[in-house]
């Protein structure tokens, strides 16, 4: 006895495209934008008169002066945040922390020229020696912008300290016009200070 055999496909049929074409509605509507786009260019008058723009006045629109445009916090966080970071703690043993710092508390001269030269070699911070290098922003701010850092170091994180002025760090600047090198330590830093 024979068995039937079963007829098994074992294959699938072959794949065929099948004619699937963009919706009407999809093809309307990007005619009507393309109308709406030539009607618009066509409609436009780029040669109008310009009364018809902006209808401010030029002191509305002339820029701030530096001085106002100064914001201490915001420069912080630019230029400082990286080392000094946004608590003012700094990194232990690294970079030294400006909150409850007799730098940045103290003298505003010594202050100014530190951040104006920068400063390479040992500087102590709350009783602990610093070995870092800090740049020199003399060439970054203007007197008024490094005046605004002062001010926002000198009355964040809990320190208490008067107000500089933009005056008295371009005084600052002005009497170490021909340094170009970072301060060599806080030693050489106070020193020049003193003879002063």
């Amino acid at each position: 006895m024979n068995k039937p055999v079963q007829n098994r496909q074992s294959e699938n049929a072959d794949p065929h495209e099948q004619y699937n074409p963009v919706p009407r509605v999809v093809i309307l509507v990007i005619l009507a934008l393309l109308a709406w786009a030539v009607y618009y260019i066509v409609s436009a008058q780029p040669n109008s008169s310009p009364r018809l723009g902006d209808q401010r006045p030029l002191a509305v629109l002339a820029p701030a002066p530096a001085s106002a445009s100064a914001d201490g916090k915001q420069l912080y966080a630019n230029a400082c945040v990286a080392c000094h970071q946004a608590t003012g703690q700094g990194l232990p043993g690294v970079f030294p922390p400006l909150a409850d710092s007799e730098w940045v508390k103290g003298e505003p001269k010594v202050l100014a020229q530190l951040v104006l030269h920068g400063i390479n070699g040992p500087i102590t911070v709350k009783g602990q020696q610093y070995q870092g290098a800090m740049p020199a922003f003399a060439e970054q701010f203007s007197d008024a912008e490094l005046a605004a850092v002062f001010n926002f170091i000198r009355h964040e994180w809990g320190n208490e300290a008067e107000a500089l002025t933009p005056e008295l760090v371009a005084e600052a600047r002005a009497a170490s016009a021909e340094r170009t090198q970072p301060w060599q330590g806080e030693q050489e830093l106070q020193d020049w200070i003193a003879a002063q």
